[in-house]
């Protein structure tokens, strides 16, 4: 019998006969490894997602001891200055400030015209790819395109782009479950050197600005939109994150659900013009952000269960991309499956800002992989990352035919 442990590899490796368990055993249910009330069905975590009684944050209405909670050791401090005031973990009406000033950036028109600078990176990437034999798909096409995009967005210049993907590594390490002292303190140090080089860049952009987001963020600064330099840095930072994070792991983990399913391949391969509706099939058969965590504000009862204010509600985003309530067949990959409601980029006010930039993305590296290499093929089996919460691989060995 399958069994919910986020440490244990065998889980890991597939977590979803788990999660049919969990929903099996109701809507509702206390987890003491982690002191959190896990949620497994779309329905609840859709419905939570846009419930104004549980929050990201609950400091905007109770300090640490209100809350029956304990502050964070104090030497974490800089991760958490930096963490606490990006949009994502921040709750209104800061959290509506910011995103209005940050989603001018991202309005169809603006993502729109990142198509042809998507797309021609995409097959650059892959050009390269070919010309090399194969390689890592990971490495050589999944990582370095949302990176470019997100850091182009920003006006971070291409010199300085190297330190971005570990930076980011390192600070999501904290977003796992009870993450370790070794993973806090690569999150501080990244925390700090990511700080000190954003610092540096906005006090460039001041004296000249230029056609990018930071600049645009400083403009809104300047005139008096109330959006401070921590907010600025940790909006920087969560975009840079968020930006390519989820994005670099649907990838890699779609192209490897691909490989292991070969009739879906080849009917993909015969037809490019499912390729749309491939992206979103994948992303909701195997969900790069397998949890995302609500603090309970007000009581809350789910099921004639009574969860408490003060506890913390782990929102399975891979249970409920599989339930069979919602999902015709979900242990089934169906790249023309028309109804695909799945939750993978979130919902309510915290729905990812990101998300058509992501598909445009996702879209445009699968058309240049399908369009170059249409007999790339898996070299080696992959080794999964020891995480839950971000779903992601080491890497991917591919051979290009």
């Amino acid at each position: 019998m399958a069994a919910f442990d986020p440490w244990d590899p065998a889980f890991l490796a597939e977590p979803y006969p788990a999660y049919a368990e969990l929903r099996a055993k109701g809507r509702v249910q206390y987890f003491e490894p982690t002191n959190q009330w896990l949620v497994p069905h779309h329905a609840d975590v859709s419905a939570l997602l846009r419930d104004r009684r549980l929050g990201r944050t609950y400091q905007h209405r109770f300090t640490h001891e209100e809350f029956g909670r304990t502050a964070p050791p104090a030497e974490h401090e800089p991760f958490h200055t930096l963490n606490d005031h990006g949009m994502l973990d921040l709750e209104p009406p800061d959290h509506t400030r910011i995103r209005r000033l940050v989603s001018k950036a991202f309005t169809p028109r603006t993502v729109e015209r990142l198509v042809p600078y998507v797309t021609g990176l995409a097959g650059e990437l892959v050009d390269r790819l070919v010309e090399a034999g194969g390689g890592d798909l990971l490495r050589d096409v999944a990582e370095p395109l949302p990176v470019a995009v997100i850091a182009e967005m920003l006006g971070i210049p291409e010199s300085d782009r190297a330190p971005l993907r570990p930076w980011s590594a390192d600070i999501c390490g904290m977003y796992e479950l009870n993450p370790s002292e070794d993973t806090a303190a690569r999150a501080v140090r990244a925390s700090v050197e990511f700080t000190e080089y954003l610092r540096e860049l906005i006090a460039e952009r001041r004296g000249k600005p230029g056609d990018d987001l930071i600049s645009g963020l400083i403009a809104a600064y300047d005139e008096g939109d109330r959006l401070t330099e921590q907010e600025m840095i940790s909006t920087c930072v969560l975009l840079l994150n968020a930006g390519h994070e989820a994005t670099v792991n649907a990838t890699v983990n779609g192209w490897y659900t691909l490989f292991r399913n070969p009739e879906q391949l080849a009917a993909l391969r015969a037809d490019h013009s499912l390729v749309p509706r491939a992206v979103e099939e994948l992303m909701r058969y195997d969900t790069p952000l397998q949890l995302f965590e609500r603090w309970v504000l007000d009581e809350i009862e789910i099921d004639g269960t009574t969860v408490p204010r003060g506890a913390e509600i782990a929102l399975l985003f891979g249970s409920a991309n599989h339930d069979p309530a919602v999902f015709a067949d979900p242990e089934s990959l169906d790249l023309t499956r028309a109804d695909n409601p799945h939750i993978s980029f979130s919902a309510g006010i915290h729905y990812c800002i990101g998300a058509p930039l992501a598909r445009i993305e996702l879209t445009a590296s699968m058309r240049a992989l399908l369009e170059k290499t249409p007999t790339l093929t898996l070299s080696k089996p992959p080794q999964r990352k020891p995480n839950f919460v971000i779903r992601g691989l080491e890497g991917l060995s591919v051979e290009v035919g």
